[in-house]
Order: C-alpha cells, then sequence, then structure tokens
C-alpha cells in the first residue's frame, strides 16, 4: 500500500485514527445508552446520551481541525490523502448518527411519559444489534486499513430496512385496534426510524473504508 514517507507523518496520521474511533466508540454508547432508555425507562441512560452527543460534537470539531491541518502541512498524496478524506467524510456521518441517537433517547423519554400500557416494542432491540454491529465492523475496518467485511455491512443495511417496514406495519396496526396508544406508537416509530437512518450512515461509512483502502469510489453505485 503507497504511503506517504515519515516517522512524524505516520504518528499524526494515527493520532487522527485514534480521535476518530473515539468519537465512533462514543456513538455506539450513545445508542446503547438510549435502548436502555426505552426498555427500562433509564432516566440515567437517557441523560448519559445527552451528555455523549455534546462529546461527540466537540470530537467533530477537533478531529476536523486535525484532518485540515495535515491537509496544509503535509500535501498528503496516495493512500495518506484518502485516509484524510475518508476520516473527514466519517466524522460527518458519526455526528449525524449523534443526532440520531439524542433523538432515540428523547422519544424513549417521551415514550415513559405517556401512557404505554402494553404498546408492543417490535425489533427495537434487534435493529439496534444489527446497527451496533455494522459500526463495529466499519470502525475495526477503519482501526486496521481492512475491507474485508464491508461489502457485508453494506447488503446489511438492507437488513435493518426491511425491520424498519417490518417494525412500521406493526405499530400502524397497533395504532387501528387502540386508538390511544397513537402518541406511544409515534415515539416507537421515530425511535425506530432513526435506528434506520443510522443504518445508512454506517453504510456511507463503509463507503468511506473501502475508497481508503481500494482507491474505490461506491457512492451511488448499485
Amino acid at each position: 500500500m503507497e504511503k506517504t514517507t515519515g516517522i512524524k507523518i505516520e504518528d499524526e496520521i494515527e493520532d487522527i485514527r485514534s480521535s476518530m474511533l473515539l468519537m465512533g466508540g462514543m456513538a455506539v454508547e450513545m445508542i446503547k445508552y438510549s435502548l436502555d432508555g426505552l426498555l427500562k425507562g433509564a432516566k440515567p441512560s437517557i441523560q448519559k446520551t445527552f451528555e455523549l452527543e455534546e462529546k461527540v460534537n466537540l470530537a467533530e470539531v477537533e478531529v476536523d481541525a486535525m484532518c485540515n491541518k495535515f491537509l496544509v502541512l503535509r500535501a498528503p498524496a496516495a493512500y495518506d490523502l484518502r485516509f484524510i478524506l475518508c476520516t473527514l467524510r466519517m466524522i460527518r456521518d458519526i455526528e449525524r448518527i449523534g443526532d440520531e441517537a439524542e433523538k432515540m433517547a428523547r422519544m424513549a423519554q417521551y415514550f415513559h411519559e405517556e401512557i404505554q400500557s402494553d404498546v408492543p416494542k417490535p425489533n427495537l432491540a434487534l435493529m439496534v444489534t444489527d446497527v451496533v454491529t455494522m459500526l463495529e465492523k466499519v470502525l475495526n475496518a477503519y482501526a486496521r486499513d481492512d475491507d474485508s467485511e464491508l461489502k457485508k455491512v453494506i447488503n446489511f443495511d438492507e437488513v435493518v430496512d426491511e425491520k424498519f417496514r417490518k417494525t412500521l406495519d406493526d405499530l400502524m396496526s397497533f395504532i387501528l385496534e387502540k386508538k390511544e396508544s397513537v402518541g406511544c406508537c409515534i415515539d416507537l416509530i421515530f425511535f425506530a426510524k432513526a435506528l434506520e437512518r443510522i443504518g445508512d450512515h454506517a453504510k456511507n461509512m463503509s463507503e468511506s473504508v473501502i475508497f481508503m483502502v481500494k482507491g474505490n469510489d461506491l457512492r451511488h453505485v448499485g
């Protein structure tokens, strides 16, 4: 793999990589805390999500500044340039994932303020497992410069989309049977939609890492 030479440059690249991975890890934790808030009504988990969202936003600014400084001072080429471009793309997706996870926490909060009784939570824990697995695979690929699992991640986005459609159908059917449950079901629909969007961002990130490793741009390619 062709890279710009120089030990200091490599150190700077690893600093950027570490900061980006830390940001990604916080976003993954936000998703898990949001689910805990929904399933258990755990206020500390919801609050933790809100706190992490602020940290993710700060991390985006920090990593963006590191990348721009590297571009200006190092004028990178080949792999190193692709690495920086990939990182800049990924931090945008991770920041938006943080926004979606924060939305999930708010929906969990609203859900437990309503009278939910026996309102179902179909597939939501499974959807969280799916998107977390996708994100962890992408972050691991970014850390290791290894895209071998990423086409599976891209294809798996369709599985998440299908689970969202099933969740939507189930909740709409429930609303027709029990119209008094509309508010609670809408909260769950927004929660599930946020997960579907996170799956889209994980797919985008996979395409960015493939571009970094191989130089192939898969955006908008069927």
